[in-house]
């Protein structure tokens, strides 16, 4: 029991103390505006994408850059059971962010695995919910490019 408790509040000591941060954390040093962004593709997709963009808009910076997106959102059926009925679907983002200033084009996809619910209302809103984590962890692969460049 005192082994254990040794190691445990070892591990934690050296994990909190070892300067580990996370990829995605808050970009608060961004140096650039993104200005005029252009939609095409799935709308409820895009305006997940528009509000998380909104936040690089700063007036006061003077590099702007504008974007083209690009999206394609799609709900495949992988699997059915023995009756033909739908037992899961693969939820499919793509995004395509074109970037005028610097003619740069950044590919971004996710996927994920979704299980068919009896109630709709609930498989409506949990694939509403997956579309707003699509949507912020595109974005901060975005912002994360852009930095990087």
């Amino acid at each position: 029991m005192v082994k254990k408790n040794t190691i445990l509040i070892s591990l934690i000591l050296f994990l909190t103390s070892c300067g580990f941060t996370p990829i995605y954390v808050k970009n608060n040093n961004v140096n650039f505006s993104i200005e005029q962004v252009k939609f095409i593709g799935d709308r409820e997709l895009n305006n997940f994408i528009k509000t998380n963009l909104y936040k690089y808009n700063n007036k006061e910076k003077e590099n702007k850059i504008f974007i083209e997106v690009n999206s394609e959102y799609q709900k495949i059926i992988i699997s059915k059971d023995s009756a033909g009925e739908v037992t899961n679907y693969q939820l499919e983002a793509n995004v395509v962010f074109s970037i005028k200033s610097s003619n740069k084009v950044i590919k971004i996809n996710e996927k994920k695995i979704m299980k068919n619910m009896d109630d709709k209302f609930e498989e409506n809103n949990y694939e509403k919910s997956t579309k707003q984590s699509f949507a912020s962890s595109i974005t901060n692969k975005l912002i994360s490019e852009l930095l990087t460049n």
